[in-house]
C-alpha cells in the first residue's frame, strides 16, 4: 500500500502565502502524477494542481499565476506554494499520487486532506 502525508495547512489573511507538502511512502515502485485537490463546503472537490514525473504540470484557472507545485522525485513529495492567497481559496487540500505499488499493480492513493482557511 501507498500512505501520503499532507502538512503546511493553516489560517492566513488575504493577500498572505502558504507552502504545501505531501510525502509518500509504502510499497512504492514508481509515481507517475502527484497533485493536490480542494473541497470547499458545499462544494465538488476539484482538481488544484498536477505534475508528472518529468516536472510537466497543470493548473486550474482560478490558480494560474499564483499557486505553483513542484515535486522532489528522491524524496517522493510534492509541494504547493500558494501565494497571493484569496478568501475563496479556502477549502481542505487533498494530496494524491497516482502510483504502481508492489505487486506491481496501479494504485491511486489519497492523502487525509490539510485546511486551508483564508480570511478576508
Amino acid at each position: 500500500q501507498v500512505q501520503l502525508v499532507e502538512s503546511g495547512g493553516g489560517l492566513v489573511q488575504a493577500g498572505g502565502s502558504l507552502r504545501l507538502s505531501c510525502a509518500a511512502s509504502g510499497s512504492i515502485i514508481s509515481i507517475t502524477s502527484m497533485g493536490w485537490h480542494r473541497q470547499a463546503p458545499g462544494k465538488q472537490r476539484e482538481l488544484v494542481a498536477t505534475i508528472t514525473s518529468g516536472g510537466r504540470t497543470n493548473y486550474v484557472d482560478s490558480v494560474k499565476g499564483r499557486f505553483s507545485i513542484s515535486r522532489d522525485n528522491a524524496k517522493n513529495t510534492v509541494y504547493l506554494q500558494m501565494d497571493s492567497l484569496k478568501p475563496e481559496d479556502t477549502a481542505v487540500y487533498y494530496c494524491n499520487a497516482q502510483t504502481i505499488a508492489e505487486p506491481f499493480i496501479s494504485y491511486d492513493a489519497w492523502g487525509q486532506g490539510t485546511q486551508v482557511t483564508v480570511s478576508s
